[in-house]
């Protein structure tokens, strides 16, 4: 069943990219996504971009030229409404060491994981064509230092990885087999990746993956 809410904020994060919030009508486990429908559109999934005590709901996304939604979302502003169903997903993360994988906005069940106090214990690698495409990466820095990973495709800039983020992880010197790898982002780094883990013999079992159409 979907619920019809009021957009409290359409943020814009970077260019075509965009954060909307909502009112928090339902509690959620950092990692769980709903199911969106902006003014007669398509049902599609989004992840939340928010922490599970945060007073909000949040989702992040790019407008695709081509959507049936996301072009919709983008124009929207403060009052007007969507449809959203109750959080649900088992894309979910414990306070255990791990390491988070992320492609554009696939950083968004992360940010929420982050905000939500699981942050400790945890490596995020984010991969990006510009600079830009590091979304919420002034919240990332102060706390995961060193822990937080930006690999940057088309640009170069302090502190960055100048290329894809599977080159980097194929450059890595040692994968703990025993920890957790979260993924998430197209269905191509996604699976580019896992077969990345699995050539260094990381369990097909340590593996959980979220891919973003």
């Amino acid at each position: 069943m979907l619920i019809n809410v009021k957009i409290l904020e359409n943020k814009v994060i970077a260019k075509d990219v965009f954060e909307i919030r909502f009112p928090k009508i339902f509690s959620f486990q950092a990692g769980q996504v709903i199911d969106l429908i902006a003014d007669g559109s398509p049902s599609r999934i989004y992840s939340i971009a928010c922490g599970e005590e945060d007073d909000y709901l949040a989702i992040l996304f790019d407008v695709k030229t081509d959507g049936k939604v996301t072009p919709i979302l983008g124009k929207m502003t403060k009052g007007d409404k969507v449809s959203i169903s109750k959080p649900y997903g088992n894309f979910t993360c414990t306070t255990e060491a791990a390491c988070w994988i992320a492609s554009g906005t696939g950083i968004a069940p992360f940010y929420s994981m982050f905000r939500s106090g699981l942050a400790l214990s945890k490596t995020l690698i984010h991969g990006g064509r510009k600079i830009s495409s590091f979304y919420y990466q002034n919240d990332f820095l102060p706390v995961l230092g060193k822990n937080y990973v930006r690999c940057c495709s088309q640009e170069k800039g302090e502190g960055l990885f100048e290329g894809r983020l599977t080159e980097y992880i194929k450059n890595l010197e040692f994968l703990p087999p025993t920890q957790k790898y979260y993924l998430c982002g197209s269905a191509e780094m996604v699976i580019e990746v896992r077969e990345i883990l699995i050539s260094r013999n990381i369990p097909f079992s340590n593996i959980l993956a979220e891919i973003y159409f």
